[in-house]
């Protein structure tokens, strides 16, 4: 039934009550006044109104309830309120009506009957879910951990401030829209909820570092859990501790203490070394010897030749020998030979005197800035041959000449040089003056290489890790049985230093706690596998030796025959043959023109 009234002056009075009366439930409109207005035929028959009334009409003559009369006079809409009615259950709902301007014109009471008590715990379920859910939103708002929920599709489904404020976003930003859309820096591989989307298992503690939308770099602790509902997997839970303060400070203690460490590891005895004897690590009888007559050459002003492979220790060696030396206070210059220009190594050593050449200028060379000390030459056999005289007579005469200088400065200087080869192979490949060796060669120390010091490959280890916990703050225990017995059987081709960087990359691998294992050091022994098969392949045939002839020739012969055999091998390749027998390449070419293979 439809009365006069302006509401509803703008639509089709029969289309209107058509609409309104398929709804299965009574359906009362009223005006501002709280006149009733309309009631659909539900209404009608249940309420039991007359045909025809009159706008005069009210509601609460029409029905004397008055529990209904008072939820549907109140200013207040009500949802869901459970009331009888001709002892049946009924829900009733009071709803507002606007016009286009979006005010209130009129408002709607909706009335569900309620069959059985079912429905109506229904009803009160919900309501107590809401108030559940209400609770929940409470309770995860307030904690101090972000909290960020998705469903399967990756929708964000729940998002509390604590999360909001880590990321700097706006909770409303974030709600009900794709992760991936919000945080575009993220993928379905760096993303740990995207991850648990996929693999639908927990993910353990996980450190994470991203940018948010205001590129500010963030670093959380995420624990990521799946979410199952009746055992059907529904979304992904993330719960994110904010640990980008505590990082910055954890890096800055570290920044201090790796600063105070290499201050401390680094400092110079104010004479330009940083070792003394104290600092060679090993028990080795071979080592131990070279020391001990180190240290007698340390009372004399004799130079003195250091030979060993790379990473053999040689200047460690010659800084400790200056510091034991009468000249320790004085100062200790290395400079490497290798690599320079005749003319310019010559500047560097001797000094310059303006006018020598365009833009020369009076500057002290190596031997008058260590006047009174030492000075190393590494690498003496790369120094150019016609170099090699000026420094043989600067030796003889202990008086030098700057370039472009007539006149002659007296020096008083220790020399010490280095060579990574043989001091045999050098001679015999014409690598350095045979007298300029002899003057430096008054001493010569010779360096054992570290795969001829086996028994001390565990104390270097112990050394060095102990070196790198200290240094990053780590408590690494050691290394395994397994890793111990590679070391032993490995060949060591870049001596001690290799070992160290070896020992440097496990730990940065291991982290700050546990114990170095065989997968921490393949990454740093990557021709591991080659060295093993070699060592295999080094099988020596004795078929011809009869017992008659020296020694010496007998290992000339089957010296010869390897090389041989490993030219042939490899089609000559000079890099791969000598890879392949373990030595270095120019000593495999001294090898070769040696024993006429060339």
């Amino acid at each position: 039934m439809l009365a006069n009234d302006k509401v509803f002056s703008n639509i089709q009075p029969e289309l209107f009550k058509l609409t309104l009366d398929q709804f299965p439930g009574p359906i009362l409109i009223f005006n501002l006044d709280n006149k009733i207005i309309y009631a659909n035929c539900r209404a009608v028959n249940i309420f039991k109104i007359k045909h025809k009334f009159t706008e005069k009409d009210k509601f609460y003559e029409i029905n004397k309830n008055k529990k209904i009369i008072d939820i549907i006079k109140h200013p207040k809409n009500k949802l869901n309120k459970i009331e009888y009615l001709n002892n049946k259950k009924i829900i009733i709902n009071k709803i507002p009506l606007y016009n286009n301007q979006n005010e209130t014109v009129a408002s709607a009471g909706i009335i569900q009957e309620l069959n059985d008590f079912k429905a109506e715990k229904l009803n009160l379920e919900l309501e107590n879910n809401k108030k559940l859910k209400r609770n929940l939103e409470t309770i995860l708002n307030s904690i101090d951990e972000g909290i960020h929920v998705i469903n399967d599709k990756g929708k964000t489904i729940f998002y509390n401030k604590k999360m909001a404020e880590l990321e700097n976003q706006k909770v409303e930003e974030v709600l009900n829209k794709n992760l991936l859309n919000v945080f575009p820096e993220l993928s379905e591989k760096n993303s740990t909820l995207m991850k648990t989307l996929k693999t639908k298992e927990k993910s353990p503690l996980k450190q994470q570092t991203y940018i948010n939308y205001k590129n500010e770099t963030v670093t959380t602790i995420n624990e990521t859990i799946p979410i199952k509902l009746d055992e059907k997997f529904i979304g992904a839970l993330e719960i994110a501790k904010d640990i980008t303060e505590l990082k910055k400070l954890y890096e800055q203690v570290l920044e201090f203490k790796t600063e105070s460490y290499e201050k401390e590891e680094q400092k110079k005895l104010n004479n330009g070394t940083s070792y003394c004897f104290s600092d060679i690590i090993g028990e080795d009888p071979a080592l131990k010897e070279i020391i001990s007559y180190a240290k007698r050459a340390a009372k004399t002003s004799s130079a003195i030749l250091i030979s060993g492979e790379t990473g053999t220790g040689k200047e460690l060696l010659a800084q400790s020998i200056h510091n034991k030396s009468k000249r320790s206070d004085k100062p200790f210059i290395a400079q490497n030979c290798a690599a320079l220009p005749a003319n310019l190594l010559e500047s560097i050593l001797f000094g310059t005197q303006k006018g020598a050449f365009t833009g020369a200028i009076d500057r002290k060379g190596l031997f008058q800035r260590a006047e009174g000390g030492t000075l190393l030459l590494d690498e003496i056999n790369s120094m150019p041959k016609e170099l090699q005289a000026k420094l043989l007579r600067v030796l003889q005469e202990k008086i030098i000449r700057p370039v472009g200088g007539k006149k002659g400065t007296e020096v008083d200087v220790r020399i010490m040089a280095t060579i990574n080869k043989h001091p045999l192979e050098i001679l015999e490949k014409n690598e350095i003056r045979q007298d300029l060796y002899y003057r430096l060669a008054v001493v010569n120390l010779h360096l054992p290489p570290l795969r001829e010091r086996k028994e001390d490959i565990p104390i270097l280890v112990g050394h060095f890790i102990n070196k790198f916990n200290k240094k990053f703050n780590y408590n690494i225990k050691g290394i395994t049985d397994n890793v111990e017995k590679i070391f032993i059987d490995y060949h060591w081709p870049g001596g001690i230093r290799q070992l160290e960087h070896v020992i440097e990359g496990a730990v940065n691998l291991v982290g700050m706690k546990g114990v170095i294992k065989e997968k921490d050091i393949k990454p740093f022994l990557l021709n591991y596998n080659l060295e093993n098969k070699k060592a295999q392949n080094r099988i020596i045939n004795f078929d011809k030796v009869t017992g008659t002839e020296p020694l010496t020739d007998i290992m000339k012969r089957m010296e010869k025959n390897i090389i041989k055999t490993a030219l042939d091998k490899t089609n000559r390749n000079i890099t791969q043959a000598a890879e392949n027998i373990g030595i270095s390449r120019q000593s495999l070419r001294y090898k070769m023109d040696k024993y006429d293979l060339a």
